[in-house]
């Protein structure tokens, strides 16, 4: 399984998304500092993620919820603006 998820920051609210093929490993990942990106925020909780069986399926939504407009919609459906 693939997997894109968000995780939010529990001091700021910020969101992070992300991919990855094994969900609970890159969690831990984040939290432990192993993830340049996200190190300095942690900690980070998981809010959300989709299942994929496809690999670019997986990917091409990561892309999508980067996206500014894509990324408010989601920030708005889970409740946090």
């Amino acid at each position: 399984m693939f997997y894109v998820y968000a995780l939010i920051n529990q001091i700021n609210n910020d969101l992070y998304i992300g991919y990855s093929d094994d969900l609970k490993r890159r969690i831990q990942e984040h939290n432990n500092g192993q993830v340049q990106s996200t190190k300095s925020k942690r900690p980070w909780k998981l809010l959300y993620y989709e299942a994929y069986n496809n690999k670019s399926l997986a990917l091409k939504q990561e892309k999508r919820l980067k996206m500014h407009a894509a990324k408010d919609e989601l920030k708005n459906r889970l409740g946090i603006i």
